[in-house]
């Protein structure tokens, strides 16, 4: 797994993969897509998917430039369908042209797994900061791609359509702190964090 910060919005966008069989997926291909490609090559990766933690306007700027350039399908989840017909016009309203976006060929739903070649990742439906928000937990690895659920020192924001403060401290409480404080958290913007570090220190999560 590798990820670069990409983008106006500085959103973090991941690619995992399989190096035994060239599986790759790219996850929230929010800019800068000839450098998440080429990182995926040095990965010895083909992207075969592109899979959405959420459908919010900086995890889709680079989206259509993503799947023109690969021909991989789209993953999201249905509830976050709303918010991704809008993205389109969101983008122009901000001055940032998202393109024209494939309809989803996928629908993930909770606790689906997903295959990575030899490796699986689980689908954590995590709502809160979106209604259809999913994070990627990879139990091998002990390490949860989180999206804009967790944050280092901070959790995403709700004021959004969709948002919901009691839902997304819910979701943390009762999806992501079981997993073990030594998981890794990698957001959607920001540095990697753990679950102990947050559970610990975060003023959020302490305060609740």
């Amino acid at each position: 797994m590798n990820y670069l910060t990409v983008g106006v919005f500085s959103e973090n966008s991941y690619v995992v993969g399989c190096s035994e069989s060239g599986c790759g997926v790219l996850i929230d291909p929010g800019g800068d897509v000839p450098e998440l490609l080429s990182m995926a090559a040095d990965m010895g990766l083909k992207i075969n998917e592109i899979w959405l933690t959420h459908a919010h306007l900086d995890h889709v700027l680079g989206l259509a430039e993503a799947v023109e350039k690969t021909g991989a399908p789209v993953w999201l989840h249905p509830e976050d369908r709303f918010l991704y017909d809008a993205a389109p016009q969101q983008g122009e309203a901000f001055g940032f042209p998202v393109g024209v976006l494939p309809k989803p060929a996928e629908l993930f739903e909770a606790g689906q797994q997903l295959k990575l070649g030899g490796h699986s990742a689980e689908v954590l439906h995590v709502p809160g900061h979106s209604p259809g928000h999913v994070a990627f937990w990879f139990p091998e690895s002990r390490l949860l791609i989180a999206g804009d659920v967790l944050f280092s020192g901070s959790i995403g924001r709700t004021d959004l359509p969709g948002g919901s403060y009691e839902t997304l401290m819910d979701t943390i409480q009762q999806v992501v702190v079981p997993l073990g404080d030594d998981v890794r958290v990698f957001p959607g913007h920001g540095d990697p964090t753990t679950v102990e570090a947050e559970r610990t220190s975060n003023p959020f999560l302490v305060a609740g």
